[in-house]
């Protein structure tokens, strides 16, 4: 193998220019260098240069890797890219790169132009001792550019001139970075498959290999799948040939069933037919007869229908009355109803007049008393006018009489004087001076604040009055809103007593409406319980007849039945419904004669119920035990055993619930077909409609005597009684209208009253707060003008002083002055001439300031008085539109009311024609019944005929139904009979119509009332038989036992047919599954193959994957033992550790993981993660060595791998790379650790020179110290 030679940088990382990190011909060489100076720079250039990702080498992006240097601030940028600070001397900062710093900074590229580009080179020798060049360059664009021997190729033929000399990239088996060591040591067993996996090779097979195993076992699904298909089919066919002979014989058997019943239905059909014919026959001849009866009979018919229009007519009289009535009435009562409420409004409009007149009075008291304040405060303000006006006369009178003239050289001597005193005194003068004109401003100040002072007293005491004033009204409307509670709680109690009373009134009156309600019902139904009394009477009498008649009448189920319990009685009855009253006989022979019998007689009709030929459904006996709430109708009843069939047939399916909620449990829930009814006589029909109430059959449960309802009849007539005694109008009476309107205008005076004490208490309120700020300003004023006042004598009391001083200059300087004119001192002179105005300023000040007062004063009770008359006048305009407006309430009462007496004087009109034509109405009545039994009395002939057509036209339609159900059942069934050549197909025959009840029901139906003969025409739809295949035999004996025995042989056929039950469909299920599986052959035949191929590929694979895995996993194992032991061994340990890989799957080891077991010398075997960290590091290593002897590459690098272990492991360390180191494996040793490196072929140093801010590297060959 070959070796590396040397690593060229340009501008890469910390490296700034062009470096050389020269290896030489030295297998085992050390780079080292103090912290930051670059050394991992240089591992990261080897790394870069042989294809690692930059996400590997500390950095993000390849710009990244380019070299970046940072300069101070205050540094000049010189030519050659190197930094100068402003005083000369070489500014530099850390490069960017140095130790694990890796940021970007901009600030620096905005100041200077940085390299762009930046590229590695390692020089390679190989084994024939040619150099290679191996070039990396990132360039301007941020892109990597591959070069070998100068000569531009792409990266994949780049990684494969490396991995040809077995250099892998993806395995990284060459390089171990710094924290390798670390993370090997801990990592998981599945991490060591995962790297046993790269560096065999086997991981390419990964993704392969899962695609072909999910597909290989899709395709196993896949074929199994249609495996079991193909049995199944198989299995299909070998059933189908059975039933497919099985519906063969069925289908012989069944055209011998239907060639029986094509007989047995042209048999029944002849017969109807011939019937019909005969009977058609009679009917012409009683028609005949009729005709004469009838027309003595229409004279009689005439006479009827004139009475019969004369009654009309009188009950349409009374009805239009009656009508005329009721309306009246109800005219009366909204005129009534509107009444109440003009009353009302006539008392609330009233108590407010009387309640505004009792306000104005109580205000105009206020205005009267606001009135003579004015005046008063008027009157006031004269006198004060009057006395300013005398005053000043006075006063200028007084300066007329006392004013004395100087001469002008007296006034020359004075200022001379004056001005010799103002010399002397001058000091004093203007203290006086300054204390004088304080002395004024301090009056001014202090009278002001005595105005103020009164002002606000008046104020105060004026608040106090108004809030006293204030109070009593308060205390006024309290009384009076009190005296009107008392009076409404009085009022309510007397409306409550009589709404009670009517209300107590209202409801006996409702409890005797409904009692005779329920009276009148029960009349109701007791009449027709009689009339079906009457009924049954006939019915018994006939049923006692054909008992004596026909040995084998029963009787009716109704008699022959009851319920086992009392409260069945109402759900039996229901069940049983229109059965109730049918008559239960042994033979259908015996019933056929009981029916003839009645037609004969005309004696009502019957249902009859044969036991021999009745079709009873079998009882579902999952009904049974369902809830306990319910329970089958038949276990309710009980009668006799000779009757079950009977029974059974009357109470079918039907089921007995306790109530509605268990009844909708089996029905809805359940999901129930059957019949359920509950004990109250509700019932579910099969098809899920809910019917309730009494019905016609649970009239059975009830009947009814003579007694009973005479009973009823005189509880009826004592309620109506009471009804008529009681007062016919229940509405509101007058008392009790006025009692409310009353009490309305009683609430609407509480309202208006405690809505005046609210504002009231809030005009109090807001009195009382103005009170307190008055009170609050008055006692501000108070302190203030005290204050002032003790200043004011505080400065007079100095002025006195000083002038005392100044007036003794003036005595000594203005004596002779003064003797010589006669005045007593100058001051004396000065004050006859000064002070007089002074004190008539003061006088006019204190007119001028009463005055203000007392005009303020007026104004606020001029403004206050007309408030008070503004609203005198607003409560008088709405005591006029009150007054006007019950005066409007009162006309219109009085329309009201007339209109009232002119409705009640036509009622009472109207009262007497409906008694007119009462009286007229039954006159009528008589008169119609008496001419209606004029017409029975003629009617016997008429009546006799009839019944006798009625009997004809019965077996007609009878026979007829029969013909008709027969050729519906024909179509329905698809029975294919004979017709004549020009007969209508049996598609003409309706589904849905109904010529006549079904024969097989046995009903007769007459009408005896009736007084005319309606012939039913029977319609054959163009539908002719063809009875030539009958034979003659079968045509003339129309006797039961032929029918018998046709009937018992298509029962033995039938009941053949069901017996085999054949799959009718077996024939052509056969062939669509042979056509399966022909498909499923082909299907699974595909399958198969494509399992056997997906199995063949992925074990194919799995083999690639397992070969490959196995012979790295094989060579590894192999190694780890000695490589392990080589470093652990010592002079104190000859033999060293043991170490071994085990796997945890050996079939398919790379699905599992891997576990690394290491035991250190003198020390038992444990896991990983139990070692120390020196012995972790030692059995890393060691698991890289053995890894890297697989497929070794040229050179091993390692990064500070040393940097967890003590002296001791690093001179092993140190002791097996020089043992190992030789031609075909160069290590190349970054460490700091001087074990180490001392021991090493050569060294290459690297540095950092600040002085060029780069990284540089030295080389020293130890070999030649040795």
């Amino acid at each position: 193998m070959g070796k590396l030679m040397r690593i060229e940088l340009y501008n890469f990382k910390s490296y700034r220019g062009h470096h050389i990190l020269l290896l030489g011909d030295s297998y085992f060489t050390s780079v080292i260098g103090p912290n930051g100076s670059g050394k991992s720079n240089s591992m990261d250039a080897i790394s870069f240069v042989l294809g690692i990702k930059s996400s590997h080498l500390r950095s993000s992006h390849l710009r990244d890797l380019v070299y970046r240097g940072r300069v101070l601030r205050t540094s000049r940028i010189n030519g050659d890219g190197s930094a100068t600070q402003a005083d000369g001397i070489t500014g530099l900062l850390q490069d960017t790169h140095m130790g694990e710093t890796q940021g970007t900074t901009q600030s620096a590229q905005s100041e200077r132009s940085d390299p762009k580009t930046a590229w590695v080179m390692a020089v390679y020798e190989d084994d024939a001792g040619e150099e290679q060049l191996w070039k990396r360059t990132i360039t301007s664009q941020g892109t990597s550019e591959y070069r070998i021997n100068n000569r531009v190729v792409t990266a994949q033929q780049y990684n494969e001139a490396l991995e040809a000399e077995n250099i892998l990239i993806k395995a990284r088996n060459f390089l171990v970075f710094q924290g390798d060591v670390e993370a090997i040591a801990s990592q998981s067993p599945k991490d060591l498959t995962r790297l046993i996996e790269q560096i065999s090779g086997s991981l390419e097979y990964k993704a392969e290999y899962e695609r072909l195993k999910q597909a290989a076992e899709e395709a196993a699904d896949n074929q199994n799948f249609n495996l079991n298909r193909r049995r199944g089919i198989n299995s299909e066919i070998k059933q189908y040939q059975e039933q497919k002979k099985e519906a063969d014989n069925y289908a012989k058997k069944a055209d011998e069933r239907d060639q029986a019943i094509v007989t047995h239905i042209l048999w029944k059909l002849y017969h109807f037919q011939r019937v019909m014919d005969e009977s058609n026959e009679e009917i012409q001849k009683h028609q005949e007869e009729l005709k004469e009866f009838r027309r003595g009979l229409e004279k009689y018919d005439s006479r009827l229908d004139e009475a019969r229009k004369e009654q009309a007519k009188a009950a349409r009289d009374v009805s239009k009355i009656e009508r005329a009535m009721k309306k009246k009435q109800r005219d009366i009562e909204e005129q009534e109803n509107g009444l109440i409420p003009v009353d009302e409004k006539i008392a609330i409009t009233s108590r407010s007049v009387k309640d505004y007149s009792s306000r104005i009075a109580e205000i105009n008291k206020e205005a009267e008393s606001q009135t003579s304040i004015v005046r008063k405060l008027k009157k006031d303000f004269d006198l004060v006018e009057k006395a300013q006006a005398k005053w000043e006369a006075e006063w200028e009178k007084t300066a007329r009489q006392e004013g004395r003239e100087l001469t002008e050289n007296d006034l020359q001597e004075y200022k001379t004087l004056k001005e010799q005193v103002n010399a002397r005194s001058s000091a004093d003068q203007t203290r006086v001076d300054t204390l004088s004109r304080q002395e004024k401003t301090d009056k001014e100040t202090v009278n002001s604040l005595r105005s103020k002072l009164e002002s606000a007293q008046w104020q105060v005491q004026k608040l106090e009055d108004e809030i006293k004033e204030l109070g009593g009204r308060k205390e006024s409307i309290q009384n009076q809103v009190k005296l009107a509670a008392d009076e409404i709680d009085a009022k309510k109690k007397e409306l409550n007593a009589l709404t009670s009373e009517r209300l107590r009134t209202a409801q006996k009156q409702t409890e005797l409406d409904e009692k005779l309600q329920e009276v009148l019902r029960t009349l109701l139904e007791a009449d027709d319980g009689r009339r079906q009394s009457e009924k049954e009477i006939r019915m018994k009498e006939t049923i006692a007849t054909l008992k004596r008649i026909y040995p084998g009448v029963r009787g009716r189920v109704g008699e022959l039945c009851k319920p086992k319990q009392k409260k069945y009685g109402e759900a039996v009855s229901t069940v049983l419904g229109c059965h109730f009253d049918s008559v239960i006989v042994d033979t259908e022979k015996t019933a056929k004669d009981c029916i003839q019998y009645l037609r004969d007689q005309r004696a009502g009709q019957a249902t009859f119920i044969p036991l021999d030929t009745i079709q009873v459904k079998a009882i579902s006996s999952s009904l049974k035990g369902m809830h306990q709430g319910m329970r089958m109708a038949i276990d309710t009843v009980e009668y006799d055993h000779s009757l079950e069939r009977a029974m059974s047939y009357a109470c079918g399916n039907a089921i007995v619930c306790d109530d509605l909620a268990v009844a909708k449990y089996i029905c809805y829930e359940k999901g129930v077909e059957a019949k359920a009814v509950t004990l109250d006589g509700t019932v579910i029909h099969k098809g899920g409609l809910m019917t309730g109430g009494r019905g016609p059959g649970q009239q059975n449960t009830r009947r009814w005597d003579d007694a009973e309802v005479e009973n009823m009849r005189k509880l009826r007539d004592d309620l109506l009684g009471q009804l008529q005694a009681m007062p016919k109008d229940n509405r509101r009476g007058g008392v009790e209208e006025t009692l409310q309107g009353e009490l309305t205008g009683l609430e609407q005076r509480v309202r208006y009253g405690r809505d005046e004490l609210k504002a009231l208490e809030r005009n109090i309120s807001s009195k009382r707060k103005e009170l307190d700020f008055a009170r609050r300003q008055l006692n501000e004023i108070q302190e203030k003008y005290e204050e002032k006042e003790q200043r004011l004598q505080r400065i007079k009391a100095e002025l006195g002083e000083f002038r005392e001083a100044v007036a003794t200059v003036e005595d000594d300087v203005f004596r002779d002055f003064c003797q010589r004119l006669g005045y007593r001192d100058i001051r004396d002179y000065e004050a006859q001439q000064g002070s007089r105005q002074q004190e008539a300023a003061q006088k006019r000040l204190e007119f001028t300031m009463q005055k203000s007062k007392l005009e303020s004063q007026l104004s606020f009770e001029t403004q206050r008085l007309q408030a008070t008359q503004n609203r005198i006048e607003r409560l008088n305009e709405r005591a006029q539109n009150d007054e006007q407006q019950q005066a409007d309430l009162q006309a219109e009462k009085d329309e009201i009311q007339s209109r009232l007496d002119s409705l009640s004087a036509e009622l009472e009109q109207f009262q007497t024609q409906l008694e007119e034509q009462n009286v007229k109405h039954t006159k009528t009545a008589e008169k119609v019944a008496e001419r209606r039994r004029e017409v029975q009395k003629r009617s016997k002939d008429v009546e006799g005929t009839l019944k006798a057509v009625a009997g004809l036209e019965a077996d007609i339609q009878r026979n007829a139904a029969g013909w008709y159900a027969l050729l519906r059942r024909c179509k329905l069934e698809e029975i294919d009979i004979p017709l004549q050549d020009d007969s209508a197909s049996l598609d003409a025959i309706p589904v849905d119509e109904r010529l006549q009840a079904d024969p097989d029901a046995m009903d007769v139906d007459e009408d005896p009332n009736s007084s005319s003969v309606q012939r039913t025409d029977i319609p054959d739809y163009g539908v002719q038989v063809n009875f030539d295949e009958l034979d003659d035999d079968l045509k003339e004996n129309a006797d039961e036992n032929v029918e018998e025995e046709l009937q018992e042989k298509i029962a033995a056929l039938s009941a053949e047919l069901d017996k085999m039950a054949p799959n009718m469909r077996a024939i052509e299920r056969l062939e669509g599954v042979e056509n399966r599986l022909k498909s499923t052959e082909k299907d699974f035949e595909n399958a198969r193959k494509k399992a056997k191929k997906a199995k063949d590929d992925f074990q194919a694979v799995k083999e690639k994957r397992f070969d490959l895995f196995n012979k790295a996993f094989s060579h590894i194992s192999d190694q780890i033992g000695p490589v392990y032991k080589d470093l652990t061994k010592s002079a104190t340990v000859p033999m060293g550790g043991q170490a071994y890989l085990d796997m945890e799957d050996s079939d398919e080891p790379y699905l599992d993981g891997i576990k690394y077991h290491a035991m250190p010398p003198m020390k038992r075997f444990r896991d990983m993660e139990h070692l120390s960290g020196g012995e972790k590091t030692m059995a890393a290593l060691a698991l890289l060595f053995a890894v890297h002897s697989y497929q070794p590459s040229p050179f091993f690098v390692l990064d500070e791998v040393d940097a967890a272990l003590d002296n001791a492991n690093v001179s092993r360390i140190a002791n097996y790379i020089q043992a190992h180191a030789g031609p075909g494996m160069q290590f190349i040793v970054i460490s700091l650790k001087t074990g180490l490196f001392q021991s090493s072929e050569a060294l290459v140093g690297i540095y950092r020179d600040q002085s060029a801010n780069s990284s540089k590297a030295l080389t020293l060959d130890l070999r030649k110290y040795r």
